[in-house]
């Protein structure tokens, strides 16, 4: 059961973007049990294993858009330094420079979170690929049903048209 509550907080900690999957610096130093600075010190001491597609920092525009969307990021509102983000490649980097046994455990517990995470999106894409080929038979049904419905109008307007009676 703990290990539910564990990947539960960690997926809420993931969001996406620039396309990617990824945890802002401060998410995984309070996983981690250290301060958001030191987990920075270890990156940077350790440049060389994090090149851009593992680690990259937010711009102003994505910063404040964090701000916005989310209140649990109100506390960068007013910071002069962009946060860094980490894919799910540069997390698993994270584990060679953090070596206490806690970030071991908590690198552990990402990995599976984002394995889970990839198992959901699979059966996800399923679904939406089921889902969309329904939506078009049922289109082409609804063509169909619209079609016999405007001849049985236009059938209709030609009997109306005809007199009937005695014509003069």
């Amino acid at each position: 059961m703990k290990e539910l509550v564990i990947q539960g907080e960690i997926g809420s900690k993931i969001l996406t973007l620039r396309g990617q999957e990824i945890m802002l610096d401060r998410d995984l130093a309070v996983l981690y049990g250290v301060t958001t600075k030191r987990l920075n010190e270890q990156v940077k001491r350790n440049s060389e294993r994090f090149p851009s597609d593992f680690m990259f920092q937010l711009n102003e525009n994505e910063k404040n858009e964090l701000v916005a969307k989310y209140d649990r990021f109100n506390t960068m509102k007013h910071s002069t330094v962009n946060p860094y983000v980490f894919t799910e490649q540069g997390i698993y980097m994270l584990a060679s420079v953090l070596k206490s046994p806690k970030a071991v455990e908590v690198n552990i517990s990402i990995i599976r979170t984002f394995k889970k995470l990839r198992e959901f999106s699979k059966h996800y894409n399923a679904l939406a690929k089921q889902i969309m080929a329904v939506e078009r038979k049922s289109d082409k049904q609804y063509r169909e049903l619209k079609k016999a419905l405007d001849e049985l109008i236009a059938s209709s307007n030609e009997i109306d048209a005809k007199v009937i009676g005695f014509i003069k």
